[in-house]
């Protein structure tokens, strides 16, 4: 390659490309997997992009790989790069907490405290009574963001221990009902980025 004439061709053959090839691997696995969560909450902007980006970069990576199908550095690269890829788009994804999610409680005790505690706090929830196996129950539901998700289930476990609760992802959600200052900011948002809800 003539982007490292005058370096030792060793170097270049064990080092250097594949180097390239794990860098390159790690960023288009990281985009790809990011595709597939930005595809699973309906986003029609951002997914294609990604996939464009992601397409580029492998096809970069595999030339490389098929120009030293003889250097055994180069597969491990690729399969390094591969695993930390995934990892890292998974980390990135969870410190990103994109979406919303729905979260389902039921409580044999009474749910009065923990529905006033989650009212205070900004949270709208439906609640409603209903029959278990054990007799009446209260059965709760909310859909937060999931960005709030952690202290949602900390005042549910504070207040009602006991409680049984299970959390889904939500693709997409009607404004209405969402508090003014969280649809406020979603509005911001959708301006300078305006993505459209899947359907």
């Amino acid at each position: 390659m003539n982007l490292f004439t005058g370096l030792d061709p060793t170097i270049v053959e064990w080092v250097i490309i594949p180097l390239l090839i794990f860098f390159a691997r790690i960023v288009d696995v990281t985009l790809g997997t990011l595709r597939i969560v930005f595809i699973s909450k309906g986003d029609k902007m951002i997914a294609p992009a990604l996939g464009f980006l992601e397409v580029l970069i492998w096809l970069v990576a595999i030339t490389q790989v098929m120009q030293n199908l003889n250097n055994v550095a180069s597969y491990l690269a690729w399969a390094g790069g591969f695993a930390t890829g995934n990892f890292l788009g998974l980390r990135i994804e969870q410190k990103l907490a994109l979406g919303q999610m729905v979260v389902r409680v039921i409580t044999v005790d009474s749910a009065h405290q923990l529905i006033e505690r989650l009212k205070g706090h900004g949270y709208r929830l439906t609640c409603v009574d209903a029959r278990g196996t054990r007799g009446k129950v209260n059965l709760l539901f909310m859909i937060v963001k999931r960005k709030k998700l952690a202290h949602v289930l900390d005042i549910i476990r504070e207040y009602n221990p006991q409680a049984f609760y299970s959390i889904e992802d939500v693709r997409s959600v009607s404004d209405y009902g969402v508090p003014q200052e969280e649809s406020e900011r979603g509005l911001s948002l959708r301006r300078i980025f305006p993505l459209r809800k899947g359907k």
